[in-house]
């Protein structure tokens, strides 16, 4: 996934009411910047850390720029929750996940379950189809574990009890976690923050659903999935 244009740096002020963030561009102009994150973005927020910005040349938006990355302890962490399900499908055309290779029809956005919508669907004449579920991982607490949730999400753990009775119907359920940052290589359910997400992830997988872990390369000119990663008890 390459940005179409350069991104510009910043330091960051503030974040707040979740989708909006005050920062100092690096040519001295205050800015005010939307936020592509419905999380807490736990640890990623701290006031003058360095930050990478998309620009809109949309002359209509109220704020043009859009927060992408952020700078922690010297690795570059994407926070745009709205770019993993495209990384997730190169990765998938790529051929990174095996298991996911070789379907013939490749979907996005359709709807199934109740009142959701899954990310990928992929399909082939010959094979269950795949239900791919995708979600963003960019919480760290630990030098090289990732975590997921950072804060309770009731909808993922919809989420993954839709994926279940997914499988149950004799198709394939797939969740996929996209890791946005570079200084990982293992990944943890976060039960501590979330234990009903916790819960809904390990009766997900006895009923069948598979779970996955790509580890991305990220840089100021685009993120990559570059391989995968176990996930760990």
């Amino acid at each position: 996934m390459i940005f179409a244009s350069p991104l510009v740096t910043g330091r960051l002020v503030q974040r707040y009411k979740r989708f909006l963030a005050d920062i100092i561009l690096d040519d001295g102009n205050p800015i005010t910047s939307s936020v592509p994150n419905t999380g807490s973005m736990l640890g990623l927020t701290d006031p003058g850390i360095r930050v990478w910005l998309s620009l809109s040349a949309d002359t209509k938006r109220k704020y043009p720029h859009t927060l992408q990355m952020v700078e922690v302890e010297g690795t570059i962490v994407g926070i745009n929750t709205g770019l993993p399900n495209r990384i997730a499908e190169e990765a998938i055309v790529a051929g990174l996940l095996p298991s996911l290779s070789g379907y013939s029809e490749l979907k996005r956005e359709q709807k199934y379950g109740i009142n959701s919508r899954i990310d990928i669907l992929l399909r082939s004449p010959d094979r269950p189809s795949a239900y791919v579920e995708v979600k963003n991982v960019h919480f760290s607490r630990k030098a090289g574990l990732a975590e997921f949730p950072d804060s309770p999400t009731a909808r993922g753990a919809k989420h993954l009890d839709e994926l279940g009775n997914m499988v149950e119907s004799g198709h394939r359920g797939v969740m996929l976690y996209v890791i946005q940052r570079a200084d990982c290589d293992r990944l943890r359910i976060c039960g501590d923050l979330d234990p009903v997400y916790a819960a809904a992830f390990e009766r997900a997988t006895r009923r069948g659903v598979e779970a996955y872990a790509v580890k991305c390369h990220i840089t100021p000119t685009g993120i990559a999935a570059i391989s995968m990663m176990p996930i760990i008890d």
